[in-house]
């Protein structure tokens, strides 16, 4: 009985140690935001991720793609990149390739290789 107690307590304290772990690689929510809102390119790209994941906040793919556009909008390549994959996916958005290839393009412009690929793709199958 004490050798199974053991083993559950030493469960529980990795458990607890994999939670707390965790926790610290979650950014805050509240201080993104407020970044975020005050126009800051990176933090709207941010803010998009935890959105997307539902890491910090519940997912919600609408809030990405909003947070997305702001952030892509100020030339955010990541962020163009990930609106165009929320719109060849119909993702948050209606699906549209004209929209995906338009983000796909900004990204691919300044040199990020997945909008690159993505765009060769979608050009290649028409």
């Amino acid at each position: 009985m004490k050798t199974l107690l053991k083993k559950m307590m030493v469960a529980l304290l990795a458990v607890g140690i994999g939670q707390a772990a965790w926790a610290d690689d979650v950014p805050d929510f509240k201080k993104t935001l407020q970044a975020a809102e005050q126009g800051f390119a990176a933090a709207q790209y941010n803010l998009g991720v935890m959105y997307d994941n539902g890491q910090g906040v519940r997912q919600d793919d609408a809030q990405a793609v909003q947070w997305y556009r702001k952030a892509a909008e100020q030339g955010h390549a990541k962020a163009q990149y990930n609106l165009g994959v929320a719109y060849i996916n119909g993702q948050g958005v209606r699906q549209d390739y004209a929209q995906a290839v338009q983000w796909f393009g900004k990204a691919a412009e300044q040199g990020y290789a997945k909008a690159q690929y993505n765009l060769g793709v979608m050009y290649d199958k028409g």
